[in-house]
């Protein structure tokens, strides 16, 4: 019996379990998940949680079963790639004949000191979890900062904002106009939002140090009582351990078959991996479902393809609280009620089908 162990039960390889079960999986292969919960998070909602507006129920999608599918939950140590183990915090090494390496990321503080110490982040659902209590402890007009103007930065203030009328938020933010990935009519859009719904944006902000209750903006000391930090991801400590090439992000890098180059039975998939796109859960599924296609082929003996097909991303889809929103669809800037409408659509489907 091959064993095909999937590291982390993100989107990546929440897409290969679907993939392979109930039908597809051969009967000679056998599929070991290791999470440290016993549930598929939905990370792309972890700051509606840290806001208080949806209950953790409503960002939890519970794996699937099958009688040749092992969940294992626990921590992991190790990666030894010479020895096909997977070592965990407790309990003897797991063995592997493929792997999936989707263990997702984690905050990047860029050697600012005191970032990693006196900040919350909504980077996981235990981490997530504790912002929530924090954010929500506040009594009225409490400060919050949030550093980082990015999608999750942007979607944590706007949610929060609904959730909390009586606090006193500020986004920190490096651009000079929040969203500059985006259009223009969308930074535009999202920065009129904030300043109609009494969220203070910093623009062109640069923190350069983080102590207690104090951030420091161009060295200048602002006063708050919480900090959450949004600005910026690292592949998970695991992933960043392995002594395997990477990017200068520090993603592993790939061949066309989404395996490392010097072993075609380690694949590693989503905020890990080393793509030209920037990481996201439509991104990591478009590449498990080639992942998928790759190990059927090997599994059985077929010549793999010279090529590979495009991931193709939809778009993206951001929330500016429960009415309004933001995004890109095909290309296309969207804004308003629809864009909003939209998004809510998708997260429906997508629990509706997965769970």
């Amino acid at each position: 019996m091959k064993k095909l162990v999937l590291l982390g039960g993100g989107y990546g390889n929440m897409r290969v379990l679907h993939r392979l079960l109930p039908n597809n999986l051969p009967e000679d292969v056998s599929i070991t998940l290791i999470d440290r919960v016993p549930y598929h998070c939905l990370k792309t909602e972890y700051y509606a949680l840290a806001a208080g507006t949806v209950s953790d129920q409503e960002v939890r999608v519970p794996f699937p079963e099958h009688p040749r599918l092992e969940l294992k939950y626990g921590e992991i140590t190790k990666i030894d790639l010479e020895k096909k183990l997977v070592h965990l915090d407790e309990g003897e090494p797991v063995p592997y004949d493929d792997i999936v390496i989707g263990l997702g990321c984690e905050d990047k503080y860029h050697n600012i000191p005191g970032a990693k110490e006196y900040t919350h982040s909504i980077q996981n659902i235990e981490k997530a979890r504790e912002t929530y209590q924090t954010l929500n402890n506040l009594p009225a007009n409490s400060v919050v900062s949030i550093v980082g103007g990015g999608l999750s930065g942007v979607e944590l203030a706007s949610e929060l904002r609904e959730s909390r009328e009586d606090l006193v938020i500020k986004l920190f933010d490096r651009g000079k106009i929040i969203l500059s990935a985006f259009p223009e009519r969308v930074s535009r859009y999202v920065q009129n939002w904030f300043q109609t719904n009494g969220v203070e944006v910093i623009n062109g902000a640069n923190i350069t140090k983080v102590e207690d209750r104090t951030l420091y903006n161009h060295d200048e000391p602002v006063q708050t009582d919480v900090i959450v930090w949004t600005a910026g991801i690292q592949p998970n400590w695991i992933v960043r351990d392995m002594d395997v090439e990477k990017d200068k992000q520090g993603r592993v890098v790939l061949t066309k078959y989404h395996n490392i180059p010097v072993d075609e039975h380690v694949y590693v998939v989503g905020d890990c991996a080393s793509l030209p796109y920037a990481p996201s859960a439509q991104l990591a599924e478009g590449q498990a479902d080639q992942i998928v296609q790759i190990l059927q082929k090997r599994w059985s003996g077929q010549e793999l393809p010279e090529e590979l097909p495009t991931i193709k991303l939809k778009g993206v889809l951001g929330s500016l609280g429960k009415k309004q929103g933001f995004g890109l669809m095909a290309e296309r800037a969207i804004t308003g009620r629809i864009a909003r409408i939209l998004k809510s659509g998708i997260l429906w489907m997508y629990k509706y089908h997965n769970g």
